[in-house]
């Protein structure tokens, strides 16, 4: 991972246009080709970014325009990511090396247990495949089949995001692929789903299931009680 902290201008040229004027940034490349552009704001999400598979040209910039170096980043609809450095301040790489992956916490990997135990809280007539079935990206929580004979991909959460519609989306795609699999569904499990998981899940013909984690185990709830 290379990792530049550079006062810069960041053009985006494509479907649409997108245009960050001059300031102090941290600039991302990543191994497997993406870049993204990042402030000392707005939480995790980058200001812009270009997603593989996509292409880094650093050009030599126009001498009248005062630049150290022009990066430009294409992808193949066409579209460039176009990075104008003014100073570049830090300038580094870094060797991660292979990621073991996200490890759920304690109540995402019981509810997993908990729901593999009762499949039939996905719908009547569900059965299990199996438990982390694994793709080339990682391993879906459970692979079931509903009372049809479909095959049907689910994610688990404890908090329901749009990052798990998206983690759980590539998983479907992927699965698609798989002759011996498709069609594929989804279902988006997790104790609290927020509303904007909750549409894009929907948008993307992904169901969404609130689980309730006591009801699971076989207890009953005491959050509203004061005895």
């Amino acid at each position: 991972m290379r990792l530049v902290i550079a006062r810069c201008q960041v053009d985006y040229v494509g479907r649409l246009t997108a245009h960050l004027p001059m300031a102090r940034r941290l600039l991302m490349i990543k191994a497997d080709g993406s870049v993204l552009v990042h402030s000392d704001g707005g939480s995790y999400k980058p200001l812009n970014w270009m997603s593989p598979p996509c292409w880094l040209e650093e050009r030599e910039p126009d001498p009248a325009a005062e630049l150290k170096a022009l990066w430009v980043v294409s992808n193949k609809a066409g579209e460039e990511l176009r990075i104008s450095v003014a100073e570049i301040e830090h300038d580094s790489i870094h060797e991660l090396g292979v990621d073991p992956g996200l490890v759920k916490d304690g109540v995402e990997a019981h509810l997993q247990e908990l729901l593999a135990e009762h499949v039939q809280t996905l719908g009547a007539g569900f059965s299990l495949i199996r438990r982390e079935y694994m793709t080339a990206i990682g391993p879906v929580d459970l692979l079931c089949r509903d009372a049809a004979g479909r095959t049907v991909a689910v994610e688990i959460k404890r908090r329901g995001e749009i990052d798990g519609v998206e983690q759980l989306t590539r998983y479907l795609e992927l699965l698609n692929r798989d002759p011996l699999l498709t069609p594929v569904a989804g279902v988006f499990a997790a104790q609290q789903i927020k509303p904007q998981a909750r549409t894009l899940a929907e948008d993307r013909g992904i169901r969404c299931l609130t689980l309730d984690y006591d009801a699971l185990r076989g207890t009953e709830s005491n959050e509203f009680r004061l005895f």
